[in-house]
């Protein structure tokens, strides 16, 4: 493999292609910090999506994921780039998506509430520090990144085991997953960092609100860069350089850290 087409490198070139909606988002949810601990009416504001939050508990999880995940690309694409016109394969996609990142949201909020019970609900910055470690450089590469890149294999063959079998190898995953898992730092790393300074009952629907943005985002830099305006079109959690590159990474997917 050259070196042009290392995987380090194609996520090097795609975290700078990031760069301008990461930094949009990374803004936003620094304000939204500053703001809670500095401004008492936004802490007010999201103190009571807190209690709703807690109130509502795994439905608010189930929910919120599904809307991010499955009801908000699909949406996207069919305003933006279907001209309004819903398809047979938008409903596909949403059958799809919605358990898939329901399950994905069910165990997000799970690993929130399992490092807060064995870090603290405090915000430090060595308990910071370790919950960005334990989420991005643990649970990301060893379930995140798998999840996303075998579970849209597994969906783009089919559905069929037989053909997903031979995709899981560690080269596979070398190719594909780890140009994800460059840009997916570079993006999410400083949002953790926001997140996991706010309360627990707060990092959940704060998780969702960026992954919001970034899922539109991404929706939209997908289909300007790759050219497409088919329902299928995936959301990767980066846009490559170049057009080939987008498609040698086929199948792209969205991929967000702490899925």
């Amino acid at each position: 493999m050259s070196r042009r087409r290392t995987p380090w490198l194609i996520g090097w070139e795609a975290a700078k292609a990031n760069a301008a909606p990461a930094f949009v988002i990374q803004s936003v949810m620094l304000a939204i910090l500053l703001a809670y601990y500095f401004h008492p009416p936004s802490a007010a504001l999201l103190n009571a999506l807190a209690d709703f939050k807690q109130r509502h508990g795994l439905t608010f999880v189930l929910i919120a994921s599904v809307i991010v995940g499955a009801v908000l690309p699909e949406l996207f694409v069919i305003v933006f780039f279907q001209r309004g016109r819903i398809r047979l394969q938008n409903a596909r996609n949403f059958v799809f998506n919605a358990p898939f990142w329901a399950f994905d949201g069910f165990l997000v909020n799970l690993m929130y509430r399992a490092m807060a019970e064995w870090l603290g609900d405090r915000t430090s910055v060595p308990i910071v520090a370790a919950k960005i470690c334990l989420d991005q450089f643990g649970y990301n590469p060893f379930f995140a990144a798998p999840y996303g890149i075998w579970g849209y294999a597994w969906k783009n063959a089919g559905y069929s085991f037989a053909k997903l079998w031979p995709l899981l190898t560690w080269q596979y995953y070398r190719e594909h997953a780890f140009p994800v898992l460059v840009a997916t730092w570079a993006v999410w790393i400083p949002l953790m960092a926001v997140i996991y300074s706010l309360p627990l009952a707060l990092q959940f629907p704060l998780f969702a609100l960026a992954l919001a943005f970034w899922v539109l985002m991404m929706t939209y830099m997908t289909n300007r860069f790759a050219g497409k305006i088919e329902a299928d079109a995936e959301l990767p959690i980066s846009v490559a350089g170049n057009v080939e590159e987008l498609k040698r990474l086929a199948p792209p997917q969205f991929n967000p850290p702490t899925f």
